[in-house]
């Protein structure tokens, strides 16, 4: 199996770092400066995404958990580690929590920003979106993917502080180190589509933090209040005036955030 791509730096206890639908590593290198002081950053491209390479027969969650799982371990060995998801990566990490990848010990802290259980909407879950708009984006990933993908970073910023600038940090995230593949990319949105990880977050005992943006219009911050509260050991934050993306708009408020719960008391 190819490797994934990581990116190791800082030093301290190892924080996995998961990004997004579409996006790569670079997304975190804002961030990154205030948490390396006091934790070794693990960031990894997802498969398919930046210079991962994309599987066919990996592509359900919990395939690309286990190859995801599996390069980290590889990596950090048995050291205590904490898990921070975005969006998509946001959804990895919860069903890491819930059903570790082979080979790892389960995380001290989770932290889950702009994260749902479930994207799409449904009649017990009116915090989605419609299924229609994802299926609109599918379709939109074969005629033009790029198109789609860009599309889809200005919805990210929509009502955002800095919402200009923090397009183009996401743009430029792409420029810099590479975009996804479509086929990554129409796998991962199906995932999206389906995925439905409400049935197991009683069950997940791990502290959490769970970050949501005022204005986020991907993933409603109903939606992560609906997640917070459905966790026996969360505490939500609703960032004012943040968006999709609330640590590229928030960046000094959300590593003040992280700082306070990462540090042992």
């Amino acid at each position: 199996m190819s490797a994934l791509h990581l990116e190791i730096r800082g030093h301290g206890a190892p924080l996995v770092l998961l990004h997004g639908w579409g996006l790569n590593v670079r997304v975190w290198d804002a961030l990154a400066p205030a948490l390396e002081v006091h934790r070794q950053l693990v960031a990894v491209d997802l498969p398919g995404h930046g210079r991962s390479p994309w599987r066919p027969d990996r592509a359900d969650l919990s395939a690309q958990l286990d190859w995801i799982g599996r390069t980290v371990a590889a990596r950090i060995g048995p050291a205590p580690y904490a898990l921070l998801g975005w969006s998509l990566g946001a959804q990895l990490a919860l069903r890491w929590a819930a059903q570790l990848p082979a080979d790892l010990h389960p995380p001290t802290h989770l932290v889950l920003i702009a994260a749902t259980p479930r994207f799409t909407a449904g009649p017990d879950w009116p915090h989605g979106t419609p299924e229609a708009r994802l299926l609109r984006m599918a379709e939109g990933l074969q005629s033009d993917y790029r198109q789609t993908v860009s599309d889809f970073l200005e919805l990210q910023v929509r009502g955002s502080a800095a919402g200009e600038a923090v397009l183009e940090r996401l743009r430029a995230a792409l420029f810099t180190h590479g975009e996804a593949v479509p086929e990554a990319l129409t796998a991962d949105l199906a995932l999206l589509r389906t995925t439905d990880l409400r049935g197991g977050l009683g069950e997940i005992d791990t502290p959490t933090l769970v970050l949501a943006g005022q204005y986020d219009r991907v993933v409603p911050p109903t939606a992560s209040r609906a997640l917070a509260a459905a966790m026996p050991h969360a505490s939500l934050v609703e960032i004012h005036r943040g968006a999709h993306a609330p640590f590229l708009s928030h960046t000094a408020e959300v590593a003040a955030l992280l700082a306070q719960f990462l540090t042992p008391t």
